[in-house]
């Protein structure tokens, strides 16, 4: 049990924010992979807007690191590119 009020909300706030990190990592991922799914370029192309759109956001909340996003997209482009 934390001993201070700091502590206190510490936990309260971290807890708020994992949550937040779980949800956005979560539908970060289902996109992808319903990007690897798209077999349609023009549905492809619309799912990259979404997936690019959705990791620059969550890269400047500091969900991800942003190298690790423009790693991410470079990635889907070749995949997008590829169909």
């Amino acid at each position: 049990m934390p001993q201070h009020k700091s502590a206190l909300k510490r936990i309260r706030t971290s807890s708020r924010r994992r949550a937040r990190n779980r949800m956005y990592k979560s539908r970060m991922k289902n996109l992808i992979k319903q990007l690897h799914q798209a077999t349609d370029r023009a549905e492809a192309e619309g799912l990259y807007k979404k997936v690019t759109a959705l990791l620059d956001r969550i890269a400047t909340k500091g969900v991800i690191h942003p190298n690790a996003a423009a790693n991410r997209k470079s990635k889907l482009a070749k995949l997008v590119n590829e169909l």
